[in-house]
């Protein structure tokens, strides 16, 4: 009996680099566990199409499937694209059955990740007197944007650093500069800012690039960049780990401030919002526009 197949699922970008990584990782770990069918895709902008991909585990006998989000928040994405997607594959598969799983982190593995990440750019420099300014993807979801901070916490913890502070490339406050800004005021003369990304992509780019334009108006303050959490071992372990509680039913959503459940100010309109799937613009027989795009407004189901 075939075991139930891990579906790795990505977002999809614009930067070549980054879905070629997503790809190879999803090959690394393909070979990593040759007792598994090991496949994934995208909902939009990059191939392969996640349709294509699950066609391709179908036809090879695969009959189970459990999903593992490749994503490190609950933003729209993962609460609404994802799980309507796979709805989708499952009524095209007659016989298939979808277990979902929840996002990565915020995970101690990816926070030592992180701080490998922080001690590269760091060089040898003092922790404590080096300030942190971990930046997320941004989301119109407080949620999401919530768990940013808690990562930024967590990785406060402990670490000897002088602090963290927070900051989104898009659609969320504040912004790269204001959050350097913010460092700046508050003492800060060395920042690493630090991308809450997996993969390169065109956000990690802008990020890095709204750093170094902040940096050449602030001689006073050294500002390094740090890279992306990358396709590392403890990546692969976690999505691991993702996949074996997805089977076993141990999920653990958190529900508690979902804008989906929860009446949260400014976003009462969202609580029981339908499900809407977000198409891959290469899904053959549907036609997507990109006027809802990243708007947030995705029902999810636990």
């Amino acid at each position: 009996m075939t075991a139930p197949a891990l579906l790795l699922v990505g977002h999809g970008t614009r930067d070549e680099a980054g879905a070629e990584t997503f790809r190879a990782f999803v090959a690394q770990l393909a070979a990593a566990h040759p007792e598994l069918p090991v496949g994934g895709g995208f909902i939009e902008l990059s191939p392969p199409p996640l349709a294509d991909s699950v066609a391709a585990m179908a036809a090879d006998g695969v009959r189970e499937f459990a999903a593992v989000p490749l994503v490190l928040v609950s933003a729209g994405h993962a609460k609404g694209d994802i799980p309507a997607a796979l709805a989708r594959e499952k009524q095209r598969h007659p016989g298939t059955s979808f277990a979902y799983g929840r996002p990565l982190g915020p995970h101690p593995g990816l926070l030592a990740v992180l701080e490998r990440r922080l001690d590269e750019a760091v060089a040898g420099a003092d922790r404590a007197a080096t300030t942190v300014l971990l930046v997320g993807r941004g989301s119109t979801d407080p949620d999401a944007n919530a768990e940013v901070f808690k990562a930024a916490r967590l990785l406060w913890e402990g670490r000897g650093l002088a602090g963290v502070e927070t900051a989104f490339v898009s659609l969320a406050d504040p912004s790269v500069p204001a959050g350097l800004e913010r460092c700046r005021r508050l003492g800060a003369t060395r920042v690493v800012v630090l991308p809450y990304f997996l993969f390169p992509g065109v956000l990690p780019d802008r990020v890095r690039e709204q750093a170094h334009g902040w940096a050449r108006d602030a001689p006073g303050v050294d500002v390094r960049c740090a890279d992306v959490i990358g396709p590392e071992p403890e990546l692969a372990a976690l999505v691991m780990e993702r996949y074996h509680e997805t089977l076993g039913g141990d999920l653990r959503m958190n529900c508690d401030s979902c804008v989906y459940r929860v009446k949260l100010p400014g976003f009462e309109d969202r609580v029981g919002a339908p499900q809407q799937p977000h198409h891959h613009p290469d899904d053959p027989g549907h036609d997507h526009g990109h006027g809802h795009a990243h708007s947030g407004h995705h029902a999810h189901s636990h």
